[in-house]
């Protein structure tokens, strides 16, 4: 390792198939990111924890511990990206694999460039963002109020509010438990309240990739959300579905 390979994004790539992972290996390496692997389940946990890659992309089906055990035991002291790859189209793993934390979701076999694309848009969105202000700038008051502070990271809708700054969801009083994907959409579509988003929109925002026509975390994601909005057994009706056009929040249920 030169002293160059430290400024690579590094990649930790658990997966058992060895030819599927040196294709993955080789192809993201030739992107300049330093890709390891690590062949069993047993020890991934222990892994991830301990090297804590910028991104890990984890198979569900490991000998030793399965994918989905990996991914909620790594993010209790992980919080980087998980994409997960999967061979299967059933919903529920996809489902399940959202709510123990991963970000997200490619199905086998997985074409290298596609791939890529997923990688990037997922470490763009984990980069911290740019530093705008120089450092020996010097600090100063303004008239700004604290409630006009308050207001320009609130977004609000029926019984919901969101704290942009926190990342902090309640609805009535109730704070609401949401991954990282039913947050970066609940606020998509609250932001914009009345227009409809496509999933084809809402890939590109969130993922910075267009929609694949077969990927199905968007659909699954927004489920997940409104499940947890029914929790009053109506702030779910905020989320629509526009039927061939896609998903709009709208602030009046009525």
């Amino acid at each position: 390792m030169t002293q160059y390979d430290n400024l690579k994004q590094s990649i930790l790539l658990v997966e058992d198939d060895e030819e599927l992972a040196s294709l993955i290996k080789e192809y993201l390496e030739a992107a300049e990111m330093r890709v390891d692997i690590q062949p069993e389940g047993a020890t991934a946990v222990e892994r991830i924890v301990s090297s804590q890659p910028d991104l890990v992309i984890l198979d569900l089906m490991l000998p030793g511990k399965d994918g989905i055990s990996i991914c909620r035991e790594a993010r209790l002291q992980y919080q980087r990206p998980i994409l997960i790859l999967t061979a299967s189209a059933e919903s529920v793993d996809h489902i399940i694999g959202l709510e123990v934390g991963a970000d997200d979701f490619m199905q086998k076999p997985v074409e290298p460039r596609i791939l890529l694309a997923h990688v990037r848009a997922l470490l763009r969105r984990s980069a911290p963002p740019a530093q705008t202000t120089p450092a020996s700038a010097p600090s100063f008051q303004t008239s700004e109020s604290a409630a006009e502070k308050a207001s320009t990271h609130t977004l609000a809708f029926g019984k919901v509010t969101i704290n942009t700054h926190t990342r902090q969801v309640r609805l009535t009083d109730q704070i609401l438990d949401l991954t990282t994907p039913e947050y970066d959409i609940l606020v998509l579509l609250a932001r914009q309240q009345g227009q409809i988003f496509s999933r084809d929109d809402i890939f590109k925002a969130l993922r910075g990739i267009e929609y694949d026509g077969q990927n199905r975390l968007v659909d699954i994601t927004i489920c997940q959300v409104r499940a947890k909005l029914s929790v009053d057994g109506n702030s779910h009706r905020h989320i629509r579905t526009i039927r061939s056009k896609g998903y709009v929040c709208v602030s009046d249920v009525g």
